[in-house]
């Protein structure tokens, strides 16, 4: 079952979106607010740009597995070491294509929102450029992978009521 997602699904417009089962990707936020981003290698869909660690879902798994999954693959931290606390559908779902009934509909991508205490080391994978931890009001200013930048501010406003639920936690 492992790697079983691998392979396409119908996107939008005859368009083919990676991830039979869907894809996820994790906002990895601090205390003090800098959240970890990846700059795609060049080989990879849009690479250069700026995103979330992520990939696709295996039919076995929920989209936090999966966004904690990927992220360990791709930056070397442990799934222990990260607390989830949100889970957004950032794109999709898209309907299957009649003109291509071999590849799955109702692909959708989950940004996953954890967080850890400080900024922890991390190690870049063939997928990657760089990691690197960035303020979250720098996020807007890097050249983003053009749909995390269009669901930015969705997840920024996620991201921010989380963190802020953590400084002040309710009795």
């Amino acid at each position: 079952m492992r790697n079983d997602g691998n392979g396409y699904a119908a996107g939008p417009n005859g368009t083919s979106m990676w991830g039979k089962y869907g894809a996820a990707g994790l906002l990895l936020i601090t205390h003090s607010g800098s959240v970890l981003l990846q700059h795609r290698a060049p080989w990879t869909n849009q690479g250069g740009t700026w995103a979330l660690p992520g990939g696709a879902r295996d039919s076995h798994e929920t989209a936090a597995e999966a966004a904690l999954r990927e992220t360990h693959e791709e930056t070397g931290i442990a799934p222990e070491s990260v607390t989830v606390h949100t889970e957004l559908v950032t794109a999709g779902p898209f309907p299957a294509d009649p003109n291509r009934p071999d590849i799955a509909g109702d692909w959708t991508y989950t940004t996953v929102i954890g967080s850890t205490a400080g900024e922890l080391a991390t190690e870049a994978n063939e997928e990657s450029l760089e990691l690197a931890w960035v303020p979250l009001d720098e996020v807007a200013n890097y050249p983003l992978l053009p749909a995390f930048a269009a669901a930015w501010p969705r997840i920024r406003q996620q991201a921010e009521a989380d963190l802020t639920a953590r400084k002040n936690p309710q009795p």
